[in-house]
């Protein structure tokens, strides 16, 4: 295949990141099973990424995901300094024949800008659509730019103007799907693991209350803002609480973390997060937002690991009800089905995964996306001069 694609990763976080990053994993997914497909790829991340690819191109060193959470005043330039130095890049060159995008807001904002002068562009939507509504009420990319979903809920809820961008959807992938139906069981604890960003959406407080109440030992891993670990909150003092993810953490779930029952562990990546993962009786999704993608959903699947969640946002659309997991409408309910949970054959989580979830089958479906794409972009690009 002789098609260039260039990978918009953004400035926040390397690719693959060191540990917490959805959006950096997604990509790290996707990347090499593109390239394995003869796709030729110029990433435009940050300096530190190691992910093999065609072409680098950074405007930062490093990530910037520390200042995410800052005041805006402080941070507004950050993403626009960086779709700048792609604008530049794209003008300089011509053989560019696609960007995929992955910028919240102002990537799309700004290849929209761009008009005639931009190449066919797809920015994928990874996150709550009734954000932004101003943007996306009233998006108009004209034949050049679309728009893809990672869930056909996410794009059902989105405004009018953003579903008539759409080229459909992709679900979230994990490299762990891959002979996933072949690998042996693990040895399970008698633990429920949450997995992923401390937040109200994440619903951990109701994690912790739920699994107090029945008495399942609840292991919280993810990062509290930029804070990945335990010792590194408590060394931040109270400059920390302008992130209103540790004001949550601190507010809402640490009563209920006593060290014993419920724990926070930070962030886990790698190994440790595959065995704590795969270890789990239950991952445990107590959603307060209605869940766009949920990669930690794919990943526990094809660990093995039943999945127990309120019926939110993808999540009917990944897991099959009694089968994969558990699922309800009624809060009050969660503690019931991680009781329950072990009911579940993890053989069946396993050969799911492998089935639905493996990167090849991502990078087919956004392959066949790109000349939708291409083909949909039918006035030529503007050459540089």
């Amino acid at each position: 295949m002789s098609l260039t694609v260039l990978m918009n990763a953004g400035p926040w976080l390397s690719v693959p990141p060191p540990g917490y990053g959805g959006i950096e994993n997604v990509i790290a997914t996707l990347v090499p099973e593109l390239r394995r497909l003869g796709v030729r790829v110029v990433l435009a991340s940050v300096g530190t990424s190691t992910l093999p690819v065609d072409e680098m191109l950074s405007v930062f060193p490093d990530g910037q995901f520390h200042a995410l959470q800052r005041p805006y005043n402080q941070v507004c330039g950050i993403s626009q300094a960086h779709l700048n130095g792609v604008v530049r890049e794209l003008h300089a060159r011509d053989d560019i024949d696609l960007v995929h995008d992955h910028v919240e807001a102002v990537g799309l904002a700004t290849l929209t800008a761009m008009g005639p002068d931009a190449p066919p562009a797809l920015h994928t939507l990874h996150w709550d659509l009734a954000k932004h509504p101003e943007l996306y009420g009233n998006v108009d990319g004209g034949d050049r730019v679309r728009v893809n979903g990672v869930s056909a809920s996410q794009l059902a809820r989105a405004p009018r103007a953003l579903r008539e961008h759409s080229v459909g959807h992709v679900h979230l992938s994990t490299p762990l799907a891959v002979d996933a139906d072949r690998r042996p069981a693990a040895p399970k604890g008698d633990y429920a693991v949450v997995l992923g960003r401390i937040n109200p959406g994440k619903g951990q407080d109701l994690g912790a209350r739920v699994a107090q109440r029945v008495g399942v030992p609840l292991v919280l891993a993810g990062p509290v803002g930029p804070y990945h670990r335990p010792e590194d909150l408590a060394a931040a003092g109270e400059e920390a609480r302008q992130n209103p993810d540790v004001r949550f953490f601190l507010e809402q779930v640490a009563p209920h973390v006593d060290g014993d029952l419920v724990r926070w562990v930070g962030t886990v990546a790698g190994q440790e997060r595959d065995d704590l993962l795969a270890g789990a009786r239950v991952a445990l999704f107590p959603l307060r937002w209605e869940e766009p993608g949920g990669t930690a959903v794919v990943e526990s699947l094809a660990l093995g690991t039943p999945v127990v969640s309120t019926a939110r946002g993808c999540l009917p659309e990944l897991i099959d009800h009694g089968r994969t997991g558990l699922l309800t409408t009624d809060e009050e309910e969660l503690g019931d089905l991680l009781l329950a949970a072990s009911l579940i054959d993890e053989g069946e989580c396993r050969r799911e995964a492998a089935a639905r979830f493996t990167p090849a089958t991502m990078a087919q479906r956004y392959v066949a996306l790109y000349e939708q794409v291409r083909q949909l972009a039918t006035a030529p690009r503007l050459q540089p001069a």
